[in-house]
């Protein structure tokens, strides 16, 4: 984690960027980033998202945080990036208030889980697993077989109940039913003036249009106040060392394949 710059006066308004995939690592410097906002008693947080989602535990323990931090009286608005989808959006719902920008990809509400099945590949190259199991599921989501219709109703069961869990944290954050979600979150994405027709944010802008937001709601004055800026020095060393060639792209999309088969996950993956 680093702090941009840092006044000596203490500071009322932290900015804090949620960047790139949500992982542990990054939860990791969340939570100590929010520990330190608050250690600070800055009274007010500018959550910057711009993430496609990531992992279901992860993105949770972020928006736990973040209400923690509400119920003892820090406002917070949201400010939406180039993408808040999946569990972007899980962790905005944290946020008194929402902005996007009209462009903004967004949605994608719901739960992914995905297995390889390379059956066919292992055969064609004389490779056979054996398998020694304690239980008839234990080895699920095999990557030498195909799912059975039992298997599939389990992972389904799992599946429903994660998106259970998103629904039921969009309906409490912006005062819709469960029913009223379920209408719009069945994983397509929509951009940020798509979502203010939903609901699921309260304004179209930009950044400083919600920096003005949360003055309003923080009773401050932006002019006046001294502000602490959070970021994290992994995300800007992946963009500045990142190579844009077809051939990187193809390899970090079979590196997330790989790394996160069989693992439920509140992400966007076109």
């Amino acid at each position: 984690m680093i702090l941009n710059w840092r006044q000596q006066q203490r500071c009322h308004v932290a900015r804090i960027c949620l960047q790139g995939l949500i992982v542990e690592s990054v939860r990791e410097w969340m939570l100590s980033a929010l520990s330190e906002i608050e250690e600070e008693g800055i009274s007010a947080i500018l959550l910057r998202i711009d993430s496609p989602g990531g992992t279901i535990v992860d993105s949770q323990e972020i928006h736990a945080a973040l209400l923690r931090l509400r119920d003892k009286g820090c406002k917070i608005v949201a400010s939406f990036g180039n993408m808040s989808a999946s569990g972007g959006v899980y962790i905005g719902m944290a946020a008194e208030k929402i902005v996007s920008n009209p462009g903004t990809i967004t949605g994608s509400i719901g739960v992914i889980l995905r297995g390889n099945n390379l059956a066919k590949l292992l055969e064609r190259v004389g490779i056979r697993f054996e398998t020694v199991k304690s239980g008839l599921y234990k080895d699920i989501l095999s990557p030498d077989r195909d799912l059975n219709s039992a298997e599939r109703d389990i992972l389904q069961e799992l599946i429903d109940s994660s998106y259970k869990q998103f629904v039921a944290a969009i309906a409490q954050s912006r005062g819709l039913t469960e029913e009223q979600v379920r209408e719009f979150a069945d994983g397509r994405i929509f951009s940020g003036a798509q979502a203010l027709n939903l609901g699921l944010v309260d304004a179209l802008g930009d950044e400083q249009t919600a920096l003005q937001l949360l003055a309003q709601l923080a009773d401050i004055e932006l002019d006046s106040t001294k502000r602490l800026n959070f970021v994290n020095s992994s995300d800007k060393i992946k963009r500045f060392t990142q190579n844009s060639s077809l051939l990187n792209q193809l390899q970090n999309a079979l590196s997330l394949e790989l790394a996160w088969s069989g693992q439920a996950l509140w992400l966007y993956r076109p």
